[in-house]
């Protein structure tokens, strides 16, 4: 019996050794705003990502003054810091997106995405590391989440390493990667999240936290990838997602390592 279950376990490490690894994932960057009639963070780009079968389609969340979280990559919009000016003013028929379209509130955004169900959300929080905003800026932005039921679907990303470890903290087993790049993996596992997304350069200058973060079962994303060089490079490295302004360049670069 023994010996049966011996053979039993070595077939199955040999197997799982034999599988090809997953093929890396394609990021639209603030969606896939260069698509005829989309804008960056539109809720045309989400559509063009989902449309074009994009792991994810990745978004800029910011707060108003008076606690609306809307969908914009600046801190600005037309000239007014978001965090200052009421929803209303930010609403205004005259300030449009380039496509159009009136700024997305995050539930706007949220409940269009349920049309690609599918679909990764890579919710990037925009803060500068405040307390007070992420204290209101961190919970609403969870509740939304839930208030949709995209829990499963959802990636939290910021530049804010408080604000990633408390996303960790409220939704356990979410995936949670930080933006910043001068952090070793081993620094970030201990943190409590569970990935890398750093910018090209920063894998440039370490190859090895791409492996180092493997061994230590970390996601590795890599932004934002353009051009076919530098796609072909951080895909030559390893990394496990690309975020990208060109997705179906990266799609193809991918296919055509199959």
């Amino acid at each position: 019996m023994k010996r049966i279950c011996l053979f039993l376990l070595l077939g199955c490490a040999l197997a799982a050794c034999s599988e090809k690894p997953a093929a890396p994932q394609v990021i639209a960057h603030r969606g896939y705003w260069k698509a005829e009639g989309a804008a960056q963070n539109s809720i045309a780009a989400l559509q063009a990502a989902g449309r074009i079968g994009a792991y994810g389609s990745e978004f800029d969340v910011n707060l108003t003054s008076d606690g609306v979280l809307v969908v914009n990559h600046d801190f600005t919009y037309h000239g007014y810091k978001i965090y200052d000016t009421p929803f209303e003013v930010l609403r205004g028929d005259t300030l449009r997106l380039a496509n159009g379209e009136l700024i997305p509130t995050l539930d706007e955004y949220l409940e269009a995405s349920l049309q690609y169900p599918q679909m990764k959300l890579i919710f990037e929080l925009k803060s500068e590391g405040d307390p007070e905003y992420e204290a209101r800026a961190v919970p609403g932005s969870v509740e939304a989440i839930k208030k949709y039921g995209v829990t499963d679907r959802v990636e939290f990303i910021s530049f804010s390493l408080s604000a990633c470890v408390e996303f960790a903290k409220l939704m356990p087993g979410v995936r949670v990667e930080y933006l910043g790049g001068e952090l070793a993996p081993a620094e970030i596992k201990k943190l409590g999240l569970s990935g890398i997304d750093y910018y090209y350069e920063v894998f440039d200058k370490h190859p090895e936290w791409i492996g180092e973060a493997h061994d230590l079962g970390m996601v590795v994303n890599v932004w934002t990838v353009n051009e076919e060089a530098d796609i072909t490079r951080m895909l030559d490295l390893g990394v496990d997602q690309v975020t990208t302004n060109e997705p179906e360049l990266a799609q193809r670069l991918i296919a055509a390592r199959r």
